[in-house]
């Protein structure tokens, strides 16, 4: 557990991979792109001495992942978030079954999450039901812009997305990750509007569905804002935003200080976006930042200590019944 000037952090990894995009398991020109545009996101936006080379990050050990989340990453216990991709990967790109290999050997160190797609209709409705039973998964990740045949893309507000949003609720699946941000090329940035999340927010709240929309829809920060303050069931994933504390300071607190006014410090979750980046220094960053004060005056928000436990890892607690340490107080 990560120890702060005396105080005991309890710290949730809210999304973290366990990737395969090595040129052997590359499908297509897709694939190879999709990894390379994964590596500049990593390169431009980590420290220096964080940035790994391209053949580690395409593909990386187990050994190394434990290592980076639960050994120096400060990390108890990290979600895995799927990325199928089976357009542009011969075995996916980060499926539930690799995912659930290492939750199997470590199953007190990982949370593991499934997904989904509705154009797979019928089968794929099966295909999850079994999937929930089997690994009673309380939660998945949904990419609306990843492509399927002749389809780019999808929205939360379809018809068979609400077949498979009726069966999250109706199993207890109550966790809906959303990818609302920054694009990867191929896929299309339109394909992650924000908008459809407005919609089944409000229809599905009396369900006890959850919508955490990570990414924070980013850069559609102000529609995702608009969103989430009149959804109570809306929560910001803060991968992608995080690495900006570094990278970008100033945008990085204009950003969080949106959030804290908007949402507020009970509705945000900490997310390093392994192998994106390394939760450690990500953590240490963020344990030693403070609101600029003109953005404090500007917005009347601030963040203290009791807010950062909130989003490093008390608030996803909440949202997956995880035991937290009788030391921990928020």
């Amino acid at each position: 557990m990560y120890r702060y000037n005396g105080q005991d952090i309890f710290v949730v990894d809210g999304h973290v991979h366990f990737w395969d995009g090595s040129p052997e398991n590359q499908l297509n020109k897709y694939g190879d792109g999709w990894i390379r545009c994964f590596y500049d996101y990593h390169r431009n936006l980590s420290p220096a001495d964080y940035v790994w080379p391209l053949e580690l990050y395409q593909k990386y050990p187990e050994e190394r992942m434990m290592r980076d989340l639960f050994e120096e990453g400060y990390v108890d216990i990290a979600i895995f978030q799927p990325t199928v991709l089976t357009e542009f990967y011969k075995k996916g790109f980060n499926t539930l079954e690799q995912d659930a290999v290492l939750k199997e050997k470590y199953p007190d160190k990982f949370i593991l999450n499934g997904a989904w797609d509705p154009r797979d209709g019928e089968e794929g409705l099966h295909h999850f039901e079994e999937a929930v039973k089997r690994w009673n998964l309380k939660g998945v990740k949904l990419y609306t812009a990843e492509w399927k045949g002749s389809s780019k893309g999808w929205k939360l507000t379809d018809y068979w997305s609400r077949r498979y949003l009726d069966k999250c609720a109706e199993l207890g699946v109550v966790n809906i990750h959303v990818h609302k941000g920054p694009t990867i090329w191929p896929l299309n940035r339109d394909a992650f509007d924000v908008a459809d999340v407005d919609d089944v927010a409000t229809e599905y709240r009396d369900a006890g569905l959850r919508f955490i929309v990570e990414h924070c829809g980013l850069p559609r920060l102000e529609d995702f804002c608009w969103i989430a303050v009149q959804e109570p069931n809306v929560y910001a994933g803060l991968a992608v935003v995080m690495p900006f504390i570094h990278a970008r300071p100033r945008y990085f607190a204009e950003v969080m200080s949106e959030l804290l006014w908007w949402v507020g410090e009970d509705r945000m979750l900490f997310a390093s976006d392994y192998a994106l980046w390394s939760p450690k220094w990500l953590i240490e960053k963020f344990m030693a930042w403070e609101i600029p004060e003109d953005l404090k005056e500007q917005r009347g928000v601030n963040l203290t200590l009791e807010g950062k436990k909130k989003i490093l890892g008390l608030n996803a607690a909440k949202l997956y019944d995880i035991k937290v340490p009788e030391m921990v107080t928020a």
